[in-house]
Parts: C-alpha cells; sequence; structure tokens
C-alpha cells in the first residue's frame, strides 16, 4: 500500500443497516486512493445455544448412524461456517462490483470490539458503521455497536442512521 493510501473500515453484519451505511460511504466518502477493510463478525448462535444434551430414541431394528452430541454440534459448527465463509465472499464482490480496492476480515468477538481492534491493525484512518436505531431504552441496557465503536476508536467514526429512520418527536 502506497502512503498516501487511506484506510477505511466498514463494519458490515448483512443488515439493511449495514448496507446502507456501505452505500453511503461509496457515494459521500469514497475516494479512489481508499484501501476498504470490511469487517464481518460472524455469529456462531446455533452451535452456541444448542442444548447442552441430545436426547437420541435409538430403534434396534434399523441400522441407521445415531447423531451424537458432539457430532450434531460439529455439523452445526460446520454448517456455520460455510454460511461465515458464503456471506464473506458476497461481501468481497461487494467490493469488486464498487471497483473498490480492500479485503473483507471476517473476526469472532463482541462487534464493537472487533471493529476497533481491527482499525487499530489495519491503521484504519475512518470507521464507517451503520445503526439499526434501537429506542433510547434498549441502547441504554444493551449498548449499541455504533455507540461502542464511538467511545473506543482513536479515529473518526461515521455512523450512517438509515434514511427511513425517523427521530421521534412527541406533540403534545
Amino acid at each position: 500500500m502506497a502512503e498516501e493510501d487511506r484506510v477505511v473500515v466498514i463494519g458490515m453484519d448483512g443488515s439493511e443497516y449495514s448496507d446502507y451505511a456501505f452505500e453511503w460511504y461509496i457515494h459521500n466518502v469514497h475516494k479512489p486512493i481508499d484501501h476498504v477493510v470490511i469487517v464481518h463478525c460472524p455469529e456462531y448462535h446455533h452451535a452456541m445455544y444448542a442444548p447442552r444434551e441430545t436426547c437420541v430414541t435409538v430403534d434396534l431394528s434399523t441400522e441407521a448412524p445415531v447423531m451424537t452430541d458432539v457430532a450434531l454440534m460439529t455439523e452445526m459448527i460446520h454448517e456455520e461456517e460455510k454460511k461465515v465463509k458464503q456471506f464473506t465472499e458476497h461481501l468481497g464482490q461487494k467490493l469488486k462490483d464498487a471497483k473498490i480496492g480492500g479485503k473483507v476480515r471476517s473476526v469472532c468477538g463482541k462487534p464493537g470490539e472487533v471493529i476497533c481492534k481491527v482499525a487499530e491493525e489495519e491503521k484504519a484512518q475512518l470507521i464507517v458503521t451503520g445503526t439499526r436505531g434501537k429506542g433510547v431504552i434498549r441502547r441504554t441496557l444493551v449498548g449499541s455497536i455504533s455507540d461502542y465503536v464511538l467511545h473506543h476508536s482513536h479515529v473518526p467514526v461515521v455512523v450512517c442512521r438509515h434514511k427511513d429512520q425517523k427521530h421521534h418527536h412527541h406533540h403534545h
């Protein structure tokens, strides 16, 4: 990478909000010198939340293989990994289609922490992220990814609010 290149990290999770952030970046911020690093945090939810004990009924009249808990977990993890690989390739294709140089990094962990960590590793000059626009109460309790990134990033952060997300004003 040349000295004058600018590294931009974009957090993407497959939601319309992150797609909007990507499009917004392309139309408003993108420069030909940009090297874009798309960060994706796969959620291996099925495997993590699968019941720890799988009850299997064995029918002795057939020789059908019995799936054990470990085999089931392994298969679920492989399924997740396949989905993650497909999604990562899909994001790579988005960069190609937009004729943007860069790469996709798929890193496990808490999305906010991962985005900040990758931005540091890649020496990013800018982070772009979408926001789900959760309600105030939910955001206070849960803490959103964009809030985390805003508070922990050492570089400027652009939080793209989806154009359909209206601020609710109370009229008396």
